[in-house]
C-alpha cells in the first residue's frame, strides 16, 4: 500500500473516523518529537561527558562555532 492508497482509504472513512485518525496522528507526532528531544538530550550528555561541548559568552565566537 503506498501513500496515495492510504489517502484514498482515509477519504472513504466517516467523519468520526477521520477525526480519530487526526487525533492519533497528533499523538504519534508528539511521541516522535518527544523521542527526538530525548535522543538529542542523550547525545548532548554524552558529548558533555566526552568533553566535546564548547561554550562561549562571545556572540562572534558562538556564530563561528555554529558554522563549524
Amino acid at each position: 500500500m503506498d501513500f496515495s492508497d492510504v489517502i484514498e482509504a482515509i477519504k472513504a472513512l466517516s467523519f468520526e473516523e477521520k477525526q480519530e485518525i487526526q487525533l492519533l496522528l497528533q499523538q504519534y507526532l508528539r511521541e516522535e518529537r518527544r523521542q527526538e528531544i530525548y535522543d538529542n538530550y542523550k547525545k548532548a550528555k554524552l558529548e558533555e561527558k566526552n568533553g566535546e561541548l564548547k561554550f562561549s559568552a562571545n556572540i562572534d565566537q558562538l556564530k563561528q562555532m555554529m558554522e563549524e
